[in-house]
């Protein structure tokens, strides 16, 4: 008899996790797979920030960290929203997470009761519709495409709107499509919001730094949104810290001493020697892991020509992030030595078959026409795989 509970068995598993995990699988088959499907940039972290962990185990930070974070860290936090984001935040507005995703999950179970909408652009990040399911909300999906950037429009939004929305969560730069949202795009949504003044927005900014276009906008720019915008980020993505688990978010003060709530019943602090860390990375001007973003745009460059010469492949330009997210339902109904692509899912499994490249179906983001192929990988492994997904469809 299975005892699990209804919550576990209800909720899907991680789409880019099972992918990898499978690719690592086969890897230990002897299999010479080319992973595609993680967005972990393959740079190291900037020696300036490991030496600050360093010097903090030599400081002797070894105990539970405060539930919301080290009081400096939150005020180079502070500084960081200013310089970067012309946002103004004060100490009890901060919490520190372990993840951006810890941070959502925070949001998610503070903000949301049984029944409440939540609306989710197509294409969203994996997570957000299972971590509203397991809140109790509904996540409410709003289709975009390859012709509008993978944006939603002002029209699309208020047109989802209902009695029961609760929040609006996106993310921009967009995992998975590498979408930004310019000034004029947040306003526009804005406005609408202004006609519904119980919707709060989730600004989901972690790949900010990550940005092919110059300046990054956020939605708590708005006076007459800042009340009712959670800003979450993080270091995982623009200072390749992916395994340093460190989110955090500026919002309104009684949504953020709910999550410290929260939180101090789930996991407590982040980590110590990581949080001395981000001190650092946070102080430090974003030109010094400019080079990561350089690299970013000429392998997105590199992806976009090598794709553009495999037939039955459509793709928008990304504006930021490192992933890219082509349309590829030319596929759909084609038959190869007995496998028929039916779907998304299905064309990401026949190139991890025979073409030894991992990446993940669209499906896990709201968009079964596409596929997601991060570029977070060096130039030979990028013209390798493409190589080999286009014999593979020949």
């Amino acid at each position: 008899m299975n005892q699990l509970s209804d919550r576990i068995l209800n909720m899907s598993t991680s789409a880019t996790l099972a992918m990898a995990a499978k690719a690592r699988e086969l890897r230990t088959e002897g299999k010479d797979i080319i992973g595609l499907s993680l967005g972990e940039p393959d740079f190291n972290t900037p020696d300036f920030i490991k030496d600050a962990a360093i010097q903090a185990i030599k400081d002797g930070y070894n105990s539970y960290t405060p539930v919301d974070g080290y009081v400096e860290l939150k005020e180079a936090i502070i500084t960081k929203f200013k310089r970067d984001n012309n946002l103004t935040f004060t100490l009890p507005q901060i919490v520190v997470s372990t993840g951006a995703k810890q941070s959502l999950a925070n949001i998610a179970s503070v903000m949301l009761n049984k029944g409440d909408e939540v609306i989710l652009p197509c294409p969203y990040w994996v997570s957000y519709s299972d971590i509203v399911k397991l809140n109790e909300g509904i996540p409410v999906e709003v289709k975009t495409s390859i012709d509008t950037d993978f944006k939603i429009t002002a029209e699309q939004l208020e047109a989802a709107i209902t009695p029961r929305t609760k929040m609006l969560w996106f993310s921009s730069p967009c995992n998975p499509s590498g979408s930004v949202y310019s000034k004029t795009e947040l306003r526009a949504l804005a406005d609408v919001l202004q006609n519904h003044p119980n919707i709060f927005v989730v600004s989901d900014e972690i790949y900010e730094h990550i940005n092919f276009v110059g300046g990054h906008e956020s939605m708590a720019q708005f006076e007459d949104m800042y009340d009712r915008t959670i800003t979450v980020n993080g270091v995982s993505k623009a200072f390749a810290m992916t395994g340093w688990r460190i989110g955090f978010i500026g919002a309104p003060s009684w949504i953020a001493r709910a999550c410290n709530k929260m939180q101090g019943q789930i996991t407590s602090g982040a980590n110590c020697i990581a949080q001395r860390a981000v001190i650092t990375a946070m102080e430090a001007d974003p030109s010094k892991v400019q080079y990561m973003v350089d690299e970013f745009k000429n392998r997105r460059d590199l992806v976009l020509e090598l794709l553009n010469g495999i037939e039955g492949f459509k793709t928008n330009i990304p504006e930021g992030a490192f992933y890219v997210f082509p349309n590829i339902s030319f596929y759909f109904g084609k038959t190869y030595r007995g496998t028929t692509i039916n779907n998304a899912t299905d064309f990401s499994m026949y190139l991890l078959e025979h073409a030894l490249v991992a990446t993940v179906a669209g499906d896990a983001f709201g968009n079964p026409d596409c596929i997601r192929i991060s570029y977070a990988a060096s130039q030979d492994q990028i013209i390798e795989a493409i190589k080999r997904i286009k014999e593979s469809l020949n």
